[in-house]
């Protein structure tokens, strides 16, 4: 039976431009608002959904006064990330209802949205907890000047064409390897197979607890990927000598200007990140899914296929 008390809140992020996902955000709104459960919106996103919505209340998250269940949002896994801005500080779960391409984070299609309804009534969906980075930029002074987070990576990278970037890795306070190159990330499980990936990282199964550094074309004869404790801290020196400044980016939204000289600190953040899951659906099957990878072979007739089910 469906607890359909009118206390009951759930917050619904969409994707900013696309109609699509206004579309699917108020179906799912209306169909919560009859089972008596509220939703609310980010404040810029009331006045789109309430033209989509006539005659639904539709309230912003500035005037939210209760606390909520889950953030379901509409779009792909960049919508994810802007949404975990909002619920990451607040330990609320997300469900993501992908509208984009690959959608590593999002758990259900558009096709779902009667599932997602009946499992979000009904509190029937379970939650992982993810790694999260801290991340802190230092003066030479060693006076803090900026701070974020990462869910997916932070990106170090140079902010001119014509120079390398010139950077000391540290792990645990002791150096590890001086690079000149474009870049170096520091990734969670949960973003390796984003920036990472596309930068010759392995693929890391989210459940795994761990940090991953990645040098970006570097001019260099030991240039691998290092994997590393969640417990790590890693140090990356912009050198003074004749560099120029950098930019830092985490998840591809906060960005700041890195200058010679200065310091920033990877460690694992103190709150997790909390994805919702409403079926079992290995991760396995999500990789090959997602990236249409090939897996028929002289065993197919064995073993079970990536919907768990016996061959």
């Amino acid at each position: 039976m469906n607890d359909t008390s009118p206390s009951r809140y759930v917050v619904v992020v969409t994707h900013a431009t696309r109609d699509d996902a206004f579309d699917a955000a108020a179906e799912f709104i209306a169909e919560m608002d009859t089972r008596s459960i509220n939703c609310a919106v980010p404040d810029d996103q009331v006045e789109p959904m309430a033209k989509k919505l006539p005659g639904t209340v539709v309230q912003g998250l500035a005037k939210l006064n209760h606390e909520a269940e889950v953030v379901v949002v509409f779009g792909g896994d960049g919508t994810i990330l802007r949404a975990a801005e909002w619920s990451l500080p607040r330990h609320v779960p997300m469900i993501g209802v992908n509208l984009g391409h690959v959608g590593f984070l999002a758990e259900l299609e558009r096709s779902d949205m009667a599932d997602l309804v009946n499992k979000v009534c009904s509190r029937d969906y379970t939650i992982e907890d993810r790694l999260v980075l801290k991340v802190t930029v230092t003066e030479h002074a060693g006076q803090h000047r900026w701070n974020s987070f990462a869910l997916n990576e932070l990106s170090l990278e140079k902010a001119a064409r014509r120079r390398m970037l010139d950077v000391l890795a540290s792990v645990d306070e002791l150096p590890v390897q001086r690079w000149s190159c474009d870049g170096i990330l520091v990734s969670t499980p949960t973003g390796s197979t984003a920036y990472a990936f596309s930068a010759g990282g392995p693929v890391m199964w989210p459940d795994l607890d761990a940090m991953l550094m990645v040098p970006v074309n570097a001019h260099a004869l030991f240039a691998r990927p290092l994997v590393m404790s969640p417990a790590a801290r890693v140090d990356l020196d912009v050198q003074p000598d004749g560099s120029e400044s950098a930019v830092l980016w985490c998840d591809g939204r906060r960005s700041c200007t890195v200058r010679p000289g200065e310091r920033i600190t990877v460690v694992r953040h103190p709150d997790r990140l909390r994805i919702a899951r409403l079926a079992a659906q290995p991760f396995t099957s999500r990789l090959v899914k997602k990236f249409e990878l090939p897996v028929s072979g002289w065993r197919q007739g064995r073993g079970r296929n990536h919907a768990g089910e016996n061959l």
